[in-house]
């Protein structure tokens, strides 16, 4: 296929330049089809510009990442685990130490958060019933909660439920196929919070989806936080 650089466990990356002309590619072919009608897909392509490096690659409490423990939390609500990838691809990749079943570049990063959420959806399975949307950026939340959602989404497949931020919705959420029209609609920095509040989407209480990692100081108090849990 012209112009696609194909990548498996090990390999290597050999012409970044060849990823410019790519809406959203699968990039890889890792993992087992394991769970397609639940798939998890983890949005991970923004540039961080307020944190001033890659927030993918900050290292957290116990060892990995930002991402892979975004990673980790996408893998208790589906084993069919997608990660959209964009700034600072390859390298947030070969440093994320918990690999997804599918790592996705979406070569429009930069028209903002609705670009991802796009190049995702666009590439979910056939069969999937629907799509848990999750940020790369939240580290502090709550297994349990992220367990109800999942077991909320199988119960009922066909509503949406979103985690629970007072008289708003948000992600992490369960977006039922027949809600992917209006988020395929959507444009600029913008994201699955508007089309889950417009179509009534059932609130998730999800603790810890208010801390989210945009700053320095958001992530020294992340850091702080997760010590105290795992000492």
């Amino acid at each position: 296929m012209s112009g696609v650089v194909r990548l498996h466990d090990g390999g290597i990356l050999a012409k970044i330049a060849a990823f410019s002309s790519f809406w959203g590619r699968i990039i890889n072919t890792n993992g087992i089809r394991k769970d397609p009608q639940f798939p998890a897909l983890v949005l991970a392509a923004g540039q961080a510009a307020r944190m001033g490096r890659f927030k993918q690659l900050l290292p957290l409490p116990g060892g990995g990442s930002l991402l892979s423990h975004a990673v980790s939390q996408a893998r208790l609500l589906s084993s069919n685990t997608w990660v959209v990838a964009g700034a600072g691809y390859p390298l947030i990749r070969y440093r994320c130490h918990c690999s997804p079943s599918r790592w996705l570049y979406n070569a429009r990063w930069s028209e903002g958060l609705s670009s991802s959420l796009i190049a995702g959806i666009r590439r979910m399975p056939g069969e999937a019933l629907g799509v848990f949307v999750l940020l790369a950026d939240q580290p502090m939340l709550a297994e349990g909660g992220l367990e109800r959602l999942a077991r909320r989404a199988r119960q009922s497949p066909g509503i949406p439920w979103a985690a629970c931020y007072g008289r708003r919705v948000g992600v992490p959420a369960w977006l039922p196929r027949h809600v992917w029209p209006e988020v395929l609609a959507l444009r600029g920095d913008v994201g699955a919070g508007l089309v889950l509040n417009r179509s009534g989407a059932r609130p998730v209480d999800i603790a810890g989806v208010h801390q989210d990692i945009d700053t320095p100081e958001d992530w020294e108090s992340a850091v702080r936080r997760l010590a105290e849990q795992a000492g």
